[in-house]
């Protein structure tokens, strides 16, 4: 549905001093496919470009350099016009925190009606219905539709972000974080719900998380991105089950599991500026198989026999 291809993401940063104003490389040379239907995953730690990729796919943001196609065609090649309603309905965003995602002054009821009145879908009767529908889509009472935002618990919140989500019949959810603000104990409702609405709509979904052994159990693929690369993607089962970058080690070593105990990696040293990223592969300073070839350029993307995944990596781990 959505494909990016050699996508860069550079912003203008004022530092050391008045007059100079460094680029910040949020995404280097970033590719990846959004597939109709289907979960993409995309991990890694805070500031590697999650939620920079997630703008790049919801049309939130230009990319400096590289193609971003939507069923085949430039997305920025289109007009603006066109944009707006042939793109625009068919993506929806769930933000990270509903407390600041929903407008505190109005009430639900408006809150999931803006989005059908802005793209005048059907007549005032059949938006009202539709409200209701997505009220009782992501599982809220009746009596919800006249409380302000205030008033709900989190969980709650987060919902009314999701029904408004979908109010367009979207073909793509785009979640952020969708969990991080919330208690432990709302979080895995939250999870079912995301899960039960893909099955039951057809959805395709862009999951956005630190926590990759959440996205390992949710996602049909996972992205794993550092310092603004994707340095390994594939099929979930086989990146969590057998990583072939470091990086996707560590991070899989450092989030608990029930079912396994592998050994902790822990990564030496600060992530680095991505004002000023290391020539060559970009994790090789706190890379333990780190050598000179990793210094020199970027490692070429390396594939899987069966075609279904790419890592870059000079070391990379042998496949299990």
């Amino acid at each position: 549905m959505i494909r990016l291809d050699g996508v860069h993401v550079r912003h203008k940063a004022r530092s050391g001093g008045v007059f100079r104003r460094d680029s910040v490389y949020a995404l280097t040379d970033a590719s990846l496919e959004v597939r109709r239907g289907e979960i993409t995953g995309l991990v890694g730690e805070s500031g590697c470009g999650k939620s920079t990729l997630a703008r790049v796919v919801t049309g939130l943001q230009r990319p400096t350099e590289g193609q971003v196609g939507f069923r085949g065609t430039d997305l920025w090649s289109l007009s603006d016009a066109e944009r707006r309603t042939g793109f625009g309905p068919a993506v929806g965003v769930v933000f990270q925190d509903p407390s600041t995602a929903l407008n505190p002054r109005l009430p639900v009821r408006s809150i999931l009606r803006d989005p059908l009145d802005v793209h005048r879908r059907g007549t005032p009767d059949e938006r009202e219905a539709r409200v209701r529908e997505l009220l009782d889509l992501v599982g809220l009472p009746g009596h919800t539709l006249d409380a302000l935002p205030g008033r709900l618990s989190g969980g709650q919140r987060q919902r009314v972000a999701i029904a408004r989500a979908l109010a367009l019949e979207p073909e793509l959810i785009v979640a952020d974080e969708p969990t991080s603000a919330l208690d432990v104990s709302v979080r895995a409702q939250i999870l079912n719900l995301l899960t039960d609405l893909r099955e039951r709509l057809g959805l395709g979904m862009v999951f956005i998380s630190h926590d990759v052994q959440t996205v390992r159990h949710l996602a049909d693929r996972i992205a794993v991105l550092y310092l603004g690369r994707v340095v390994e993607e594939g099929p979930a089962a086989a990146v969590a089950g057998a990583p072939r970058h470091p990086y996707t080690q560590a991070l899989l070593s450092a989030t608990p599991s029930l079912l396994e105990r592998p050994e902790r990696i822990v990564l030496q040293g600060p992530i680095p500026s991505a004002t000023n990223p290391p020539s060559g592969c970009p994790f090789r300073t706190r890379c333990w198989k780190a050598d000179e070839a990793c210094a020199e350029v970027f490692p070429a993307q390396s594939t899987a026999s069966t075609g279904d995944r790419r890592w870059h990596c000079v070391h990379p781990q042998e496949a299990g």
